[in-house]
């Protein structure tokens, strides 16, 4: 029987909800090591609703599970409904739904909070020792509920190719340690099991990325 691992989404599209090519190159990459994908969602309002192709948000109204339902091709269930004790793992791929659905990062960085559903989640799995993978923005997830923790968002320095640099400091500032690697590397903090790669925060050619996603995922189901 293959691990069974839960994949939290934040909607559809990445400067409103999850990352579609993280969360495919998530369940993909599970699929390839032999793990069952069950995804959730929480069933809850977005913040707001961005037209893709102008990067500016609307007056539509959408919510996060029925968004996210999309990725999932339907099979999905409320976040509500997870139970930690029927799961080996949880993994959460980015995308702004994460700053924005998930927690009020995007609004208050360091300062914010997030979703009472989604803290329980995750604390949940951590104190059943059970691994966690996180990538791109959702590291942060991590860095504001397990002080302490090690994590990667890829560099802290700004550039072209690094241009969410400051995000590592921002973690940095909630007394996390973060550890510089590239698009394709991984950070394991094995005291916390918490495996995490950079993914879209780094302006890298998409394989890349997914290259980076397929071995937080195999290390993920390894620790499971």
């Amino acid at each position: 029987m293959g691990k069974r691992v839960a994949v939290v989404l934040a909607g559809c599209g990445v400067y409103d909800g999850s990352e579609i090519h993280e969360s495919s190159a998530v369940l993909v990459h599970l699929s390839r090591e032999g793990a069952q994908a069950e995804v959730y969602a929480p069933d809850v309002a977005q913040m707001h609703v961005v037209d893709h192709m102008k990067g500016q948000p609307t007056t539509e109204k959408r919510n996060v599970l029925v968004e996210s339902a999309r990725i999932a091709r339907g099979n999905i269930k409320d976040l509500a409904k997870l139970d930690v004790k029927e799961l080996d793992a949880l993994i959460i791929p980015g995308g702004f739904g994460v700053a924005k659905n998930l927690s009020t990062w995007a609004t208050q960085g360091k300062n914010c909070t997030i979703s009472k559903e989604v803290e329980d989640v995750l604390r949940a799995f951590h104190a059943a020792q059970k691994p966690i993978g996180l990538c791109c923005i959702s590291p942060v997830l991590a860095a504001k509920i397990f002080p302490g923790c090690e994590l990667t968002v890829g560099h802290d320095t700004e550039c072209e190719k690094w241009p969410y640099a400051k995000t590592a400091e921002t973690m940095r500032e909630l007394g996390c340690k973060h550890v510089n690697k590239h698009v394709t590397e991984i950070h394991v903090d094995t005291k916390n099991k918490l495996v995490t790669t950079s993914a879209f925060m780094c302006n890298a050619p998409i394989h890349e990325i997914y290259d980076g996603i397929g071995k937080m995922v195999k290390e993920v189901v390894r620790l499971a």
